[in-house]
Parts: C-alpha cells; sequence; structure tokens
C-alpha cells in the first residue's frame, strides 16, 4: 500500500488567520453562528402568508385586498386578472403583490403598462405608499430600470418595442386591461408577445359585450386554460351570460380571475348626497332657445342637438358652432340673427347658480365637469369676477401639466374646472364636492367623473350637484334617464354589462336616434320614458352585480 503524504500548507494557515484579525471576508465562528441565526429569521418557511405587511404598517389594508394577494400568490402561481369593482383598491392588491414578490427575491425586473394619464399617479403610489421605486420611462432612462411604469402606446413604438421584446420581465402589470381585450389589435399582439414570469392584469370590467373578450385577457395570463380560440367559441359562443350559468366555464375562470363587490367587502364607503339644482332660463336665454329649436327643419338633429345642449352650458360654447356655420352658409345663414342675440346676453344663469353654489359652500374644494372648452374658459373667467380661484383640467395637458394643475387645486385655488377627457386618471379624494354643470348623455363617463373623489380612501361623504335648465333638453335627460333609474345611487360600474343585454352599443347614440326619429321634443319625451324602463326593468332582472369570480 502507498504511503500517503500529508503536506501542510503553511501559506493558507497564515492568510486565514490574517483574513480573521483584519476583519476580511472571513470571520470568526461567533459572527458566523449570529449571521446564521439572524438569516433563519429572516427566511420565509414555507409559501403561505404575506410578509409585505411587516413593511407596510402606514397602509391600512382592507380584509378583501389581503386575501385577494394571498390568493394570487398561493394558488394562482402570479398569474390573475383583478377584477373587483370600481373604487375597491385594485392598484393597492396589485402593490401589495408586487412588494411581496420583491421582497422574496422573486422579481427584481418590471414593467407597469397604464394609460399614459395615469403614469405618474402609478410612480407616485409605488413610491409614496408602497417604498417601490418605481420611475416613469423618460428619454433620460432606458429600459434597464429595474421598476418602469410607463403608457402601453409608448412601449409598442419603436424603438421601445424593440428593446421591450428582447427582454424577459420578472413581473408584468397592465392596468386598465379592457382596453387589449380584442385580439385583433396591436396592442394585444405586443403585451401577449412580452415575456414574463408574473402578470396581473387589472380592469372593473372584463368581459364588455362578448364572452370571448375574457378568453382573450386569460391567454395572456395563460394560454391554453380555455382551450383554442376556435374550440371556446364552438363550445360556449359569444354569449356573455355564459360566465354564470356555465357551471364547468365559471371555474376554469375562477382559476385566474378574482372580482370582489362592495356587498361581498367589509368596505364602509363614504355617502353620496345627490343635489338636483334647477335652473331657470332668463327671458332672452329662453327666447334663443327656442330659435335654435326652430331650425330643425333647415339643419340635420344632430346639429339642432348639438347646439342646444351647447346653449345650456354657455353662451361661448353655441356662439362658436353658430359662427362655424355661419362661415359656411355666407350673409344669409339663418343662424346670424341668433347670433346677434347671443352677443347682447349679460350672463349664463347656469353660471350664475354655479356661483351661488360655491359661495354657500364656503372655502371647501370643488370640481365642475363641463362637456365643453368654451364654457371651461368661460366658467374660469366668470368665478374669477366673483373673487373665486379655479385652474383648468384637460385632456390635452401632458403628464407633468396634469400633475401641476392638481397640486395647484390641492394647495392653493378652491375650484377644478374639468373637461371630460381631463377627468381620467385622477384621484382627488381631498374634494367632497362635484358639480356636473353639464350632463353627459353616456351614465358610464357620469360615473367615472364621480370615481375621482367617491373611491377608496375617500374618508369623507361626498356631494354632487347635478345642474339641469328647466323646460330644455336637460330636464329630459336629468329626470327621465338618470333620476328614473337611480343612476347617481348606485355604483354602475356594470351598467356597460346591462346594455350589453338589451344590444345597446353606446347610450348616448341611442338618446340621439330617439330625437333624431321623432317628431316633437313630447314624442322624444316618451322614447326615452320607454328607454329608461328597459334598462330598469333588465337591472332588475339580472341584478346590479355580476357573481363570476371569487371573492
Amino acid at each position: 500500500m502507498d504511503t500517503i503524504h500529508v503536506q501542510k500548507d503553511e501559506d493558507f494557515i497564515e492568510q486565514l488567520i490574517s483574513a480573521i484579525d483584519k476583519n476580511g471576508y472571513l470571520s470568526t465562528w461567533e459572527l458566523f453562528k449570529m449571521a446564521y441565526e439572524a438569516e433563519k429569521v429572516t427566511m420565509t418557511p414555507n409559501f403561505s402568508g404575506l410578509k409585505a405587511l411587516d413593511f407596510l404598517p402606514h397602509i391600512h389594508f382592507l380584509d378583501h385586498q389581503i386575501r385577494a394577494a394571498e390568493q394570487v400568490i398561493e394558488q394562482m402561481n402570479g398569474r390573475a386578472i383583478l377584477a373587483d369593482e370600481v373604487g375597491l383598491g385594485k392598484t393597492i392588491e396589485a402593490g401589495l403583490i408586487l412588494k411581496e414578490y420583491m421582497i422574496r427575491g422573486l422579481v427584481q425586473k418590471v414593467l407597469i403598462l397604464v394609460p399614459a394619464s395615469l403614469v405618474n399617479q402609478w410612480v407616485r403610489e409605488l413610491n409614496e405608499k408602497f417604498y417601490i421605486p418605481a420611475v416613469s420611462q423618460q428619454k433620460n432612462y432606458n429600459w434597464d430600470y429595474p421598476v418602469i411604469v410607463t403608457s402601453i402606446d409608448t412601449a409598442k413604438r419603436m424603438p421601445h418595442r424593440e428593446k421591450i421584446l428582447e427582454k424577459e420581465y420578472d413581473f408584468l402589470l397592465i392596468d386598465e386591461a379592457h382596453k387589449i381585450k380584442n385580439h385583433k389589435t396591436k396592442n394585444f399582439e405586443f403585451v401577449r408577445s412580452i415575456r414574463k414570469k408574473y402578470c396581473l392584469l387589472l380592469t372593473a370590467t372584463p368581459v364588455q359585450n362578448q364572452l370571448v373578450e375574457i378568453f382573450n385577457l386569460i391567454s395572456i395570463l395563460k394560454p391554453g386554460l380555455l382551450g383554442n380560440y376556435q374550440t371556446f367559441l364552438e363550445k360556449f359562443g359569444m354569449d356573455r351570460k355564459k360566465m354564470k350559468e356555465d357551471d364547468y366555464l365559471k371555474q376554469l375562470i375562477q382559476k385566474v380571475m378574482i372580482r370582489n363587490t362592495r356587498d361581498e367587502t367589509d368596505l364602509k364607503p363614504s355617502k353620496r348626497h345627490i343635489h338636483a339644482i334647477w335652473v331657470d332660463f332668463s327671458e332672452k336665454e329662453r327666447e334663443i332657445y327656442q330659435d335654435i329649436e326652430s331650425l330643425a327643419k333647415i339643419f340635420p338633429t344632430f346639429v339642432k342637438l348639438t347646439l342646444l345642449r351647447e346653449i345650456c352650458s354657455s353662451r361661448e360654447a353655441c356662439y362658436l358652432s353658430l359662427k362655424k356655420l355661419a362661415d359656411e352658409q355666407g350673409n344669409s345663414s339663418p343662424v346670424l340673427p341668433i347670433m346677434e342675440k347671443l352677443e347682447q346676453l349679460p350672463h349664463h344663469s347656469k353660471a350664475e347658480k354655479a356661483v351661488e353654489l360655491i359661495k354657500s359652500i364656503g372655502e371647501e374644494k370643488v370640481i365642475i365637469f363641463t362637456e365643453y372648452r368654451a364654457s371651461q374658459l368661460y366658467l374660469q373667467w366668470f368665478l374669477k369676477q366673483h373673487g373665486i380661484t379655479s385652474v383648468p383640467f384637460r385632456g390635452g395637458f401632458k403628464r407633468g401639466k396634469k400633475d401641476w394643475m392638481r397640486q395647484l387645486f390641492e394647495h392653493h385655488a378652491q375650484v377644478l374646472i374639468a373637461t371630460e377627457a381631463g377627468g381620467e386618471g385622477i384621484n382627488l379624494q381631498f374634494c367632497n364636492h362635484l358639480i356636473n354643470y353639464d350632463l353627459p348623455w353616456n351614465p358610464m363617463r357620469l360615473e367615472q367623473r364621480i370615481g375621482r373623489i367617491h373611491r377608496y380612501g375617500q374618508e369623507n361623504d361626498v356631494h354632487i350637484y347635478n345642474f339641469a335648465i328647466r323646460h330644455t333638453i336637460e330636464e329630459h335627460i336629468l329626470q327621465l334617464l338618470y333620476e328614473k333609474i337611480n343612476l347617481f345611487e348606485k355604483v354602475i360600474g356594470n351598467l356597460d354589462a346591462i346594455l350589453a343585454e338589451l344590444n345597446i352599443q353606446n347610450v348616448e347614440k341611442e338618446i340621439e336616434t330617439i330625437y333624431a326619429e321623432s317628431e316633437s321634443f313630447g314624442e322624444a319625451k316618451i322614447k326615452l320614458d320607454n328607454l329608461s324602463s328597459v334598462i330598469q326593468h333588465t337591472w332588475e332582472q339580472y341584478g346590479k352585480e355580476e357573481k363570476y369570480g371569487h371573492s
């Protein structure tokens, strides 16, 4: 047997002793044991429960939000549709899930795609609430930053698209995911091509019209769960009611979708106090309104309806439209006498009522929503004449200017005057008063307005003031469309589902058709009353809530 020669490495011993003495990359046995015990304490022994809650003591999470986060992580492998009703805190749930994965060391590279108007809001909430170092994609940032928030329109354009698709993300989040429901669009194709480990889709309306929309969303998360496109259509068809009628389909969808409704949660939201503010035209304003009604035989119904709605908002809005018609028709235009009468009006009765209301509210913040930019500019000027500070807010503003206007409103001005597009994607829970200066003909847009202040995080009751001028087209809309169906009191996140049952694609166009096909406003009023009755009956028949997801 060969002799085993053991050679002592003097150099190693000397290096070891030197490293220990100098606190180098090696340590003493005592320090090692302490580090080992510390690591054991911080380790997660299993994958149940949320460690992120210990790191976010400043956030009061509701029970349904914690349950949703646990379900996504423990049962759905981080791929889910968060489909809670509007105002229940889907953003909070998503932030909690992302924070949990980051604490566990499972997520480093994150891409968050949201509507352009929500980019800064997402960045702010992730940083301030969840301590997640997110940035919005800017020219001075590249796509290698760990957590990037951007709009899908920016992301899908070259060269951004190419850089995104060559990466593999640990976590992909898409807000307002119903906007990518159509598998034939470039948005859908782009999102589905992004390589991701975990994926969240946020939407309060996962199915708006056809059942295939939920198939498309789920195919982004878990391709094949519902079969392929053709077999899905053959088995379930397009009828959206199958989501609650077919037990097998319902079980499959529940594997990837969570939907909480207000009735199923312990959320005690602030109340809505609805106030109808009736306005009477002055004699001169009434005369102009009747002159516009008499234009029925000269101009198409749509033109007449637009002018009637505009004169109910401001003389400025109506005047601009009349001027455009006059320019097209020349000196013989029948609208010229009406324009002359408009020029003689002192102020609009509705604007005077708004000033009266704001002063009665006191120093509290107030939001005014108008349909027309001309009315927005007029109101800003008119409020200033009465010593009321205000700032405008509209869709044409860039992100930075929107944030600036919001801050000016919160800290300096009393009133924010917003157009419809400007009302998307801003949280204004510090305000409790909202004036619907012009009522939209689409109730879904009304809910978006009210959702700016009446949402998760609002601690006070909110007051909604609905302006309408008596004996005008506004009276029909307020009484027959809104008050009869009691839309102001309800949270109408599912109204689109009710309209889909009636095969009504667009309420506004439906109303325009009613007026266009009626011989008189009396006939239109009867037809509008019938439309409201049908909507109300369908609502009662199918129920306000659609219980097709986990709570």
